[in-house]
């Protein structure tokens, strides 16, 4: 009776010691998830608090521009949204005093004068040409560098200008924006419609320096100066025959050596 008592007494203690390692393991694991909770918590709060400090950073920047009231266009500045409101007024406060061209910003003016001094202050590192500016400049370093970051989405063609892409692009729209007021043909640039209109009017601006005839387009002029110089600056690559022109150039290529070309593309 006494084993049996003694062994009653033991699975007692062990059953205490168990339970209260029980209640110890989950006292330290309610210890360890009230830590987890309370960092989670924390981690919100930063959260939250830098989700409130963008939205208020964002919200000051939004109440710091400037709306323009005819297009919705966002101004960073007051100076900025009255300047470019000029392009819906049409106002153009800056006149040049040379030939009273007019333009809405002081620097534009500024550049256009350099058209009457001969002022070109941007000079080209690789090559010591000058520009009257800086746009200009880097357009020309591209020449250099070989850059052309301006690609054609439908032909993959890319330009070192993105008014030669916006050119461009005219060949697979069709878009012919310039009309001829006199015959209402229609043109693709500017500088097509203006060379058209002298057709109509007759004038011929450039003179040739030799024999003094006068001829309509500065190309022209540059193939007509060559009777006088023998210059043929357009040489073939199979035979080394020279020509004043390149449609000369691809006249003899297409007649002379097409059987060439057809045998190096098969």
């Amino acid at each position: 009776m006494a084993f049996i008592k003694e062994e009653s007494v033991d699975v007692k203690i062990e059953e205490t010691f168990t339970v209260k390692l029980e209640d110890l393991q989950e006292q330290t694991d309610l210890i360890e998830e009230n830590e987890e909770n309370k960092e989670e918590e924390h981690h919100v709060k930063i959260e939250e608090k830098t989700h409130l400090q963008t939205d208020g950073v964002l919200k000051r920047r939004d109440k710091n521009r400037f709306t323009c009231t005819q297009c919705g266009k966002s101004l960073a500045s007051k100076s900025k949204r009255k300047i470019h409101m000029m392009i819906h007024t049409g106002e153009k406060p800056f006149t040049c005093t040379q030939c009273a061209k007019s333009f809405n910003q002081s620097s534009h003016l500024i550049q256009h004068m350099r058209i009457h001094t001969g002022e070109k202050p941007y000079a080209c590192t690789q090559c010591g040409k000058s520009f009257n500016c800086s746009t200009n400049l880097n357009q020309h370093i591209r020449i250099h560098t070989g850059e052309k970051p301006f690609t054609c989405t439908q032909c993959g063609k890319s330009f070192i200008q993105s008014s030669n892409l916006n050119l461009h692009m005219r060949i697979h729209t069709g878009e012919k924006p310039f009309t001829c007021t006199q015959c209402g043909k229609s043109f693709s640039q500017s500088s097509h419609l203006n060379l058209h209109m002298r057709i109509h009017t007759g004038e011929k601006p450039f003179t040739c320096t030799i024999c003094g005839k006068s001829i309509n387009c500065s190309s022209h002029r540059n193939h007509h100066m060559r009777i006088h110089t023998g210059a043929k600056p357009f040489t073939c690559t199979q035979c080394g025959k020279s020509f004043s022109k390149s449609s000369s150039l691809n006249k003899h290529v297409e007649g002379t050596h097409r059987h060439i070309a057809v045998v190096n593309t098969s």
